[in-house]
């Protein structure tokens, strides 16, 4: 058997959710991996449970001081997920139990979202959301008209998201899906928003980069006479300050759109239904979270169209400078052709002023040849040596001039 065949058939299992009857109060914590805050959280409900967390587990059901608390790893975020059983008399919005603070206290700073599921009996509903501090509230039937779920989206002075959940007809495992479904809308509506802030940083650097580099695009579309080394340079360096930037934001980037499309799957997986005249819940979350999502991704894709413009602009460029210098090289090889040229003809001047000087050395020897023996007794008649010389010295001349033409042939 293959050795994580068990593990991976074992996912169809994982992150169940916590099923629960009415009334109730779910407490859910969201908290951001930075600082070591997860390994912090789980470390100190280890000291509480008095055994260390599974390091290799992703999430728990425990049972702590009477109490069933979930916790959940994720990628870059840890969940807690308190359920507290209410009495008929208790207060509508109970505080979250000390528990939670000792857990997440001291990592207050990671904490991303909080959101409180207050879970109504039918008959306890009068149906007025306005009687559990709501104001403007949202709200719809839900699980095919099996709960009421409403909310007005304020936060609380405590930073707390208030949601009002009515079970009119949902057991214990739908209510246990229904409100985790709820508690990822809000936590990954978070977390997808996290990219707001950076896209709105990078929306203003981006208007100084496309402005910097039309002003580029014009000197290289002008041609001037400057050399193409500095535009060169002016281009590389927005290119990497292109790719530095989006180094920075392209792993955000990716994670909103991938926390949006979660967001939008529980909603449609609400099967939400309107309530009199008020706006459905699903409808309220999407009108102002997705142009959020919008203008994150309009930011990454304006991004990479810019960083691409920069990479055509380079190309251009070196396109051009690549021509500039294959045209300086033909000049060069033209000028080296001239310069060939003029060496071959004084070479050959050369050599023939070489075959008349030999020459006429060689004369010059038969010359004091014939005066040695005229001195000597030997009478020469002028018309004998020039019958004898005229041919020697024209076999002499050509013997020289077929020796020269054989070495530079070889």
């Amino acid at each position: 058997m293959h050795p994580q065949r068990e593990r991976l058939h074992n996912e169809l299992h994982a992150r169940p959710s916590i099923y629960f009857d009415e009334p109730a109060t779910l407490h859910h914590y969201a908290l951001l991996d930075e600082a070591g805050a997860c390994e912090a959280v789980l470390a100190r409900l280890g000291e509480l449970i008095g055994t260390p967390p599974d390091r290799e587990a992703v999430q728990q059901i425990l049972e702590v001081e009477g109490l069933t608390l979930k916790w959940e790893r994720h990628t870059e975020f840890l969940t807690l997920t308190l359920l507290v059983p209410r009495a008929p008399e208790e207060e509508a919005w109970p505080a979250p139990p000390a528990l939670l603070d000792t857990l997440v206290g001291p990592n207050h700073a990671q904490l991303i979202s909080a959101t409180q599921v207050l879970v109504e009996s039918a008959h306890r509903w009068a149906g007025r959301p306005s009687d559990y501090g709501f104001r403007d509230p949202s709200g719809s039937r839900v699980g095919d008209g099996d709960a009421i779920v409403w909310s007005d989206f304020r936060l609380t002075d405590s930073g707390v998201n208030r949601l009002l959940l009515v079970n009119q007809g949902l057991d214990a495992f739908r209510l246990g899906r229904m409100t985790r479904r709820l508690l990822e809308i809000e936590t990954y509506r978070m977390m997808a928003s996290l990219a707001l802030p950076l896209a709105k940083e990078l929306e203003r650097e981006l208007q100084a980069h496309e402005q910097e580099l039309g002003e580029l695009s014009e000197r290289n579309a002008e041609r001037e006479a400057e050399s193409s080394r500095p535009l060169l340079g002016a281009i590389s360096e927005l290119s990497a300050r292109l790719e530095r930037s989006g180094a920075r934001s392209r792993r955000r980037f990716s994670a909103t759109e991938a926390y949006s499309r979660i967001v939008f799957t529980r909603i449609e997986e609400l099967r939400e239904s309107r309530i009199g005249e008020s706006p459905r819940l699903g409808t309220f979350i999407l009108r102002r979270f997705r142009p959020t999502v919008h203008f994150c991704d309009s930011i990454h894709r304006r991004q990479q169209d810019l960083a691409e413009s920069v990479a055509r602009l380079n190309d251009l460029l070196r396109t051009r400078a690549q021509v500039e210098i294959e045209e300086q090289n033909a000049e060069m090889l033209a000028s080296l052709n001239e310069r060939t040229s003029s060496q071959l003809k004084i070479q050959k001047a050369v050599e023939g002023l070489s075959i008349i000087v030999i020459s006429y050395y060689l004369f010059s020897l038969f010359k004091l040849g014939l005066q040695s023996l005229d001195a000597l007794g030997v009478s020469i008649v002028p018309a004998v040596a020039a019958a004898v010389l005229g041919p020697l010295g024209l076999g002499i001349i050509g013997v020289l001039a077929w020796r020269i033409q054989r070495v530079k042939r070889h």
